[in-house]
């Protein structure tokens, strides 16, 4: 029995011509990957708005990188950021450090710091002339790194071995610059690396000029330290070691009152005759010789200065008030000296005190006037 309705038709819709397929397929070619990574990143927004402290270990791969970023709470879902990093090509060359991601960072800006190991870092300056100890509280308190770390990696017995210095620390070799290091360097890789700044300073010609005076590279900076701690004036620098010198030639006690200091471990000021006494191997007033080693960091003029005395035959030398130095030869003639020094320092008290009793009388109350 023939059917009521009309055969349906077999025949597929006609199709698109050629041309607007291709400009379809090339359409999506340009808008899928544009907006695939939009897609992902806009899906992995930050678990919480807040500042986030990201800490990414050394050789760590982008996986164990990005479940540190979803602990932290900078990403929601760590694989999302993981295929992120992929799609942009950015997921094999991330930088060890750590990181601060502000509130509403992007995941470019993300990857971007990571990347250029833009990271929390530290400085500490290192001034010339300081010794360890208060080196070593302005590193912990700059670098945010532990005393107690700092204090047993200058005593690292193979560094030590390595600097072939006799001494518990490594004093004097710690050199005077400004350093950054990523948040997190350990207190052995700091020293390690300062104790590097102060070898490549330490050329062949230094090397071979300390051979020249028959000296170790351990006596050349004890004695640059000594330099260090009493030139106020560049240059003087040179005939102060000349003196040391000349007073080593002559088998003199070195009389240096910063080594003193460093025995008695107080900041620089007035040496006391009661603080001559004190028993030390770094006091140069009781042991002839140099002191067992550096007294404080020097710098390179310091150190050029022990390396190359100036040509005179002084022995003796006095502060003079504005910070330079009377220079002597024979004991009377620094006698006197030494004498217009303690004079000028009474003058300077007196007129002191002077000033002092004059601003006391101008800061008293002045009576009021009796009415007749």
């Amino acid at each position: 029995m023939p059917s009521r309705f009309p055969p349906t038709s077999r025949r597929r819709p006609p199709r698109a011509p050629a041309p607007a397929r291709r400009a379809l397929v090339a359409a999506l070619a340009i808008a899928l990957p544009a907006a695939l990574p939009v897609a992902l990143e806009a899906c992995g927004d930050a678990v919480d708005r807040a500042p986030r402290r990201v800490v990414i270990p050394a050789g760590v791969s982008m996986r164990v990188a990005a479940d540190s970023m979803a602990n932290a709470g900078v990403v929601r879902i760590p694989v999302l950021f993981r295929l992120y990093a992929r799609w942009i090509r950015q997921d094999r060359a991330i930088k060890a450090g750590t990181y601060m991601v502000a509130p509403g960072a992007s995941w470019n800006s993300i990857l971007d710091d990571l990347v250029r190991g833009r990271g929390i870092v530290h400085t500490v300056t290192i001034p010339e002339g300081l010794p360890l100890a208060q080196a070593l509280a302005l590193m912990a308190r700059d670098l945010r790194v532990s005393a107690d770390s700092l204090n047993a990696a200058v005593r690292d017995t193979g560094l030590r071995r390595h600097l072939d210095i006799p001494t518990p620390t490594v004093e004097g070799y710690l050199f005077p610059d400004t350093y950054t290091y990523p948040d997190g360097t350990g207190a052995a890789d700091i020293v390690a690396d300062m104790v590097r700044a102060f070898e490549r300073r330490w050329t062949p010609e230094r090397s071979a000029a300390a051979v020249a005076l028959g000296m170790s590279r351990h006596d050349v900076m004890t004695l640059a330290s000594i330099v260090e701690k009493e030139a106020a004036r560049e240059e003087e620098r040179a005939v102060i070691s000349a003196v040391y010198h000349n007073r080593l030639r002559k088998h003199m006690l070195l009389q240096a009152d910063p080594t003193v200091q460093y025995a008695l471990g107080r900041k620089p000021g007035r040496v006391l005759f009661r603080d001559l006494r004190v028993k030390s191997p770094y006091n140069t007033y009781r042991v002839k010789g140099l002191p067992p080693g550096p007294i404080a960091a020097p710098g390179e003029a310091s150190i050029d200065a022990a390396l190359h005395p100036a040509d005179v035959p002084y022995l003796y030398f006095v502060a003079r008030p504005d910070g330079r130095h009377v220079f002597s030869t024979t004991y009377r003639d620094h006698a006197v000296a030494v004498r217009g020094y303690r004079e000028a320092r009474s003058a300077r008290r007196k007129q002191a005190a002077a000033k002092k009793a004059s601003a006391r009388r101008d800061a008293l109350p002045v009576a009021p006037t009796p009415k007749p």
